[in-house]
């Protein structure tokens, strides 16, 4: 991903929170040289001095078949168009987000890691519902028969490029002026990108 110098961001646990809030991703893999995606969650786990991302495949779904090179995570925030009319003086439109994008190799999960990670992966969704569905609370004939369905799977983080473009090559007129023109489009990601940008404004 090509990330100018001044939309780079490097701090980990700022780019583990984004991973957490939008953990919803598309892994890229290669097959017979044309890339392949499947849209999925991932999650964010740290052993010892390794980062790992973990999730599962239909097993009907053939990618978990490339694993072995090299794989593509991508995580997307907020978008927004920006119009050169906020702006000063003449200039052409762009587009403002968030993206960060996770590099590593993948290998299959072994059944009691599978376990481990769906466990996880439910408390962390279900844990807040009124009437949560957890690991422990399925029967395990259900659990035994979903589980021939899926192949779980962890990539070993080998590099991170995170961006966030938030205007901040702009003056400070045109920064507030951008803020304040997302706010008021009335679209929920345009806000959102507004928030965004009101969190560099307050460091």
């Amino acid at each position: 991903m090509y990330v100018p110098k001044m939309f780079k961001v490097t701090d980990q646990e700022e780019i583990h929170a984004f991973i957490e809030a939008n953990s919803f991703a598309t892994l890229v893999t290669m097959e017979e040289g044309k890339p392949i995606a499947t849209h999925l969650p991932l999650e964010w786990r740290k052993q010892g001095d390794a980062v790992y991302l973990t999730g599962h495949l239909a097993y009907g779904n053939p990618q978990w078949k490339t694993f072995g090179a090299d794989v593509l995570a991508i995580f997307q925030g907020p978008d927004a168009y920006i119009s050169s009319s906020w702006y000063e003086q003449e200039e052409v439109p762009t587009w403002n987000y968030q993206a960060v994008h996770v590099y590593g190799q993948a290998t299959i999960l072994e059944k009691e890691e599978l376990i481990e990670d769906l466990t996880y992966m439910l408390k962390k969704y279900e844990k807040n519902r009124e009437n949560p569905v957890l690991w422990d609370s399925l029967s395990a004939e259900l659990l035994e028969k979903e589980m021939k369905g899926i192949v779980g799977f962890k990539i070993k983080v080998s590099d991170i490029q995170a961006a966030y473009k938030l205007s901040q090559n702009r003056n400070k007129m045109d920064f507030r002026t951008i803020i304040e023109q997302l706010r008021h489009e009335g679209k929920q990601q345009s806000k959102q990108i507004a928030q965004e940008m009101e969190k560099r404004l307050e460091s």
